[in-house]
């Protein structure tokens, strides 16, 4: 799954580190033009094992990020779908990692949080019960990869996401995409209406620090985890609280709210907030963005691909 939301970025952050050649992104879409030319990519079909084992055999693979999912709005309008990525998919990743010794990475998500759940915060280990099919796979995803780890020795590990807010690519589907789309339509036509709530107050993250909290996590020593699912934070915030600190840079933006019942039922299942107080003790982690920082980040993300795309075409 590297051409999602994600997979790009840590690529990038990767290579850096590791060298160009020695991180492989992988997805069963087309890449553009740009990420072709950046590095190695491949075909790679988390529904075909013989697929999977054949690139990691010839490519003598030892790490595995596994990004592969269908996130919460799209799942529940292609539960079947979801279930077969979101499971059998990670089904086939365990097994591979299992049998070539792989060190796996496998996202969670607040999605794996449900009404039952502690909301603010939510404990690292609590009462889950999702009621989403992303969610519940997501759990899944956890229990399997703990239970590998105890039973067999697989370097498991896995970080529950917050939202993820980032300018790199387009929406992905998740409930939390708002905080991405109100960036584009501020810049583009200046209003944006919201699908949650205005006071619908979630757990929220700039993209860089994803990328920075996955790597440190997947460097750092087995000895120093006491678990191998970790929340991670960075910021909780709400629509009207984005929207406030947007009108500082962009006055004249217009905001309307008209809550889709659907993703509105999703996000009110969810946690308010995370504590990550075992990860930043376990490992050291510690966000850099803030609201105000990741506004301005975004505001000049957009603003630079816009005038890119603008060039292109003229």
């Amino acid at each position: 799954g590297g051409l999602g939301q994600l997979g790009i970025g840590l690529a990038r952050l990767l290579r850096k580190q590791y060298g160009t050649e020695n991180v492989i992104l992988s997805d069963i879409k087309k890449p553009s033009d740009e990420v072709y030319n950046s590095g190695p990519f491949v075909f790679a079909d988390v529904m075909d094992y013989g697929n999977l084992r054949e690139l990691v055999t010839n490519k003598r693979i030892t790490w595995l990020v596994h990004y592969s999912a269908l996130l919460s709005a799209v799942g529940e309008a292609n539960v079947a779908l979801a279930r077969s990525v979101n499971i059998t998919g990670l089904h086939n990743v365990l097994d591979l990692s299992l049998e070539h010794s792989l060190r796996l990475f496998v996202p969670s998500t607040i999605g794996a949080f449900g009404p039952t759940s502690p909301r603010d915060p939510a404990p690292d280990l609590c009462i889950q019960r999702p009621r989403t099919i992303y969610g519940v796979s997501k759990v899944h995803s956890e229990l399997m990869g703990e239970y590998f780890h105890h039973k067999y020795s697989l370097d498991f590990r896995c970080l529950r996401y917050p939202g993820i807010i980032s300018g790199d690519t387009e929406p992905g589907g998740g409930t939390t995409d708002y905080a991405v789309q109100i960036f584009h339509d501020a810049l583009t036509s200046g209003r944006f209406e919201c699908y949650l709530r205005a006071d619908t107050r979630l757990p929220m993250m700039h993209i860089s620090d994803c990328h920075r909290a996955t790597l440190e996590f997947m460097q750092a020593p087995a000895s120093q985890l006491s678990l191998r699912t970790y929340n991670i934070a960075a910021m909780s915030l709400t629509p009207e609280q984005l929207v406030a600190e947007l009108l500082i840079h962009l006055p004249h933006l217009q905001v309307t709210y008209k809550p889709d019942p659907v993703r509105q039922a999703i996000a009110d299942s969810w946690p308010m907030s995370f504590d990550d107080s075992n990860a930043r003790r376990d490992w050291g982690w510690r966000p850099a963005f803030a609201l105000a920082e990741m506004v301005t980040d975004m505001l000049s993300t957009i603003r630079v691909q816009k005038e890119g795309r603008h060039l292109q075409t003229s």
